[in-house]
C-alpha cells in the first residue's frame, strides 16, 4: 500500500519560554512542500536563516539536542520534532523567534494539541520509508548506553533506564508502533535529579526551568536552607519534599514516565536521520548524545544501502546465453565484420543485455590507430543499436520480415576506452511502452563492470514487403 507524505492544514502558533534561555519565544509550525522535511527558520535575524533538521547540524546534546547551520542556531529541538514523527507528519516549516524552542510542560504534547487543531493534510508524493535489512548496533562504554536496531516491518521503540537510585530505579517503556505516540508517550515529561538541578542552576543554566515544565526527582535528603533556596529559584512558596520521591509530589502520569520520556526523546532525535524509519530499537541507558551518535550510525547506513543500490550491475558472462551468434543472426540481417554482439545474455519484454568480446582480429582496427588500437565510438553506438534491435524484434511474431531503423540519438557519452581484449556488455532498457512502431531506450556499455558509454535511442520497426521497407504499428 502507499502511503502518502503529510503537512498540516495551515499555520498555527504557540508561545513558551525556552529550558536553557528562559526567553520567551513565539513558535509557527507552516506547512511545507513535498520532500521538505523538517527545517526550522530564526525569524528573529537578518533574512529569516533556515536550520535543516539533520543529524550533521547537531553541535551539542547537553541537556537537550541543539541544531546550527552556517553559524546560526536552535537549541532544544526534540519534544517538537518528536511530536511531528508522532503525529506522521512528514513536511513542516518551524518559524521561532528566539534561540530555543520553548519548553512548554516538559512534553510533546501542547505541541500535538496545536498541530491537532489545524490538521493534516496529504500530498500527492509517496513516503519513502527506509527499512532495516540487518542488525545495528551502538555502544557508549563510558556512559554505559546500549543501542541496537533489528528488523521490522513498523516503527518499534524498546527503553529501559537504570541509575542505580532507590527513587528511579530500572523501568522499561516501548511502543509497537508510531501511531500509539500520541497516547502513550506524548504527555511524558522531562525529569531531572534535585542533585542535578542544583548544579546546572548554580551555573545559571535552566533559567527557564519550572515545577510545571519537568518532573523533578529527589534521591537524598536535603536541608531547609536548600528547600528555602529553591521556593526563591522557583518563585514558589509551596515547595515540599517529602523523603525520597517527586518534588512537591508531582503526579507522575504513569509509573515509568521518565522511560517513557527517554523514548520520546530518541523518537525527537532519530528525527534527524531524514526520512522515516521501519526498525525496532532497543536502548539501554539513552540519552540525546547516544541517540544522535546512532542517528549518524543509522544515516551512514541508509547512505551505504543507497550507493549499492545504485551501483554499477554485476553480470554473470558464464551463465547458458539466452540467445548465442547463429540465434542473433535469424533475427539481424547484420553479418561480418559488421556485426557487433556475439550473444544476448538477458532478454526480457523491456530489457536485454548483449555482449561484445573485441579481439585484436576486427577488421576496424587494420586502419583505426592501428599502433594504439582503440574500438571506435561509433562502432560501440551501432553494436548498442545492435542490441536495442533484438530487443524491439523480439516483439513481433516473425521478427525475420522486419528491420529495426534509429531514428534518433542523444545524450550518448563515452566515458573511457575499449580496446582489445575488453569484454563489452550493453544493458538496454526501455523508456517507455512501445507504440506506433516506436521505440525509445536508453543504454549503457560496461567493461568490467564500469560504464564506457551511454546513450539514449529511438528506433522504428519497419516490415518488409516485396523487398521494400513499409512502416508498421504495433500497439
Amino acid at each position: 500500500m502507499i502511503i502518502k507524505q503529510r503537512t498540516i492544514q495551515s499555520q498555527v502558533s504557540v508561545s513558551g519560554v525556552g529550558l536553557h534561555t528562559g526567553k520567551q519565544v513565539n513558535l509557527t509550525f507552516v506547512p511545507a512542500p513535498e520532500n521538505h522535511g523538517y527545517k526550522f527558520q530564526r525569524v528573529d535575524l537578518t533574512d529569516n536563516p533556515i536550520i535543516d533538521a539533520d543529524v550533521d547540524n547537531v553541535v551539542d546534546t547537553a541537556r537537550g539536542t541543539t541544531l546550527e547551520q552556517n553559524g546560526v542556531r536552535v537549541y532544544t529541538t526534540e519534544h517538537v520534532l518528536a511530536a511531528l514523527v508522532g503525529l506522521e507528519i512528514d513536511n513542516v516549516l518551524i518559524q521561532i523567534d528566539g534561540p530555543e524552542i520553548p519548553i512548554m510542560d516538559g512534553s510533546s504534547m501542547p505541541f500535538i494539541k496545536v498541530l491537532e487543531l489545524v490538521g493534516a493534510l496529504e500530498q500527492n508524493a509517496e513516503r519513502i520509508y527506509f527499512e532495516l535489512k540487518e542488525n545495528l548496533s551502538f555502544e557508549d562504554p563510558i556512559k554505559n548506553v546500549e543501542m541496537l536496531a533489528v528488523p521490522q516491518d513498523s516503527f518499534r521503540l524498546t527503553v529501559m533506564v537504570d541509575y542505580n537510585s532507590d527513587v528511579l530505579g530500572t523501568q522499561h517503556a516501548h511502543i509497537y508502533n508510531i501511531n500509539e505516540f500520541k497516547t502513550e508517550i506524548a504527555m511524558c515529561r522531562t525529569f531531572v535529579f534535585l542533585h542535578e538541578l542544583e548544579a546546572l542552576l548554580a551555573n545559571d543554566l535552566i533559567k527557564g526551568g519550572d515545577l510545571n515544565n519537568a518532573i523533578v526527582l529527589v534521591d537524598k535528603k536535603i536541608s531547609l536552607k536548600q528547600i528555602n533556596h529553591l521556593k526563591k529559584v522557583f518563585h514558589k512558596e509551596n515547595v515540599e519534599i517529602k523523603g525520597k520521591g517527586v518534588l512537591n509530589n508531582t503526579t507522575l502520569h504513569y509509573f515509568n514516565e521518565p522511560a517513557r520520556h527517554k523514548l520520546l526523546d530518541i523518537v525527537g532525535d532519530l528525527a534527524l536521520v531524514g526520512t522515516p524509519l521501519k526498525m525496532h530499537i532497543l536502548a539501554a541507558r539513552p540519552g540525546h548524545a547516544g541517540n544522535v551518535a546512532f542517528a549518524k550510525k543509522i544515516k551512514e547506513h541508509i547512505k551505504n544501502q543507497k550507493a549499492k543500490k545504485n551501483s554499477n550491475p554485476i553480470f554473470d558472462l558464464n551463465k547458458e546465453p539466452v540467445l548465442n551468434i547463429i540465434d542473433i543472426q535469424k533475427l539481424l540481417p547484420h553479418r561480418q565484420p559488421f556485426l557487433l554482439i556475439d550473444k544476448v545474455i538477458e532478454l526480457t519484454k523491456e530489457s536485454v543485455v548483449g555482449v561484445k568480446n573485441v579481439t585484436m582480429n576486427e577488421e576496424f582496427f587494420k586502419g583505426h590507430f592501428p599502433e594504439n588500437p582503440i574500438m571506435p565510438g561509433v562502432l560501440l553506438v551501432e553494436a548498442m543499436a545492435q542490441t536495442g534491435g533484438i530487443l524491439v524484434l523480439k516483439t513481433v511474431p516473425d521478427p525475420e520480415n522486419y528491420l529495426t531503423y534509429f531514428m534518433k540519438l542523444d545524450n550518448v557519452k563515452f566515458k573511457q576506452k575499449v580496446i582489445p581484449g575488453d569484454t563489452v556488455v550493453f544493458d538496454l532498457k526501455l523508456l517507455s511502452p512501445i507504440r506506433r512502431g516506436i521505440c525509445h531506450m536508453k543504454g549503457i556499455a560496461y567493461v568490467n563492470n564500469k560504464p564506457v558509454m551511454e546513450a539514449e535511442m529511438m528506433a522504428q520497426i519497419v516490415k518488409i514487403k516485396n523487398n521494400e521497407p513499409t512502416l508498421v504499428h504495433t500497439y
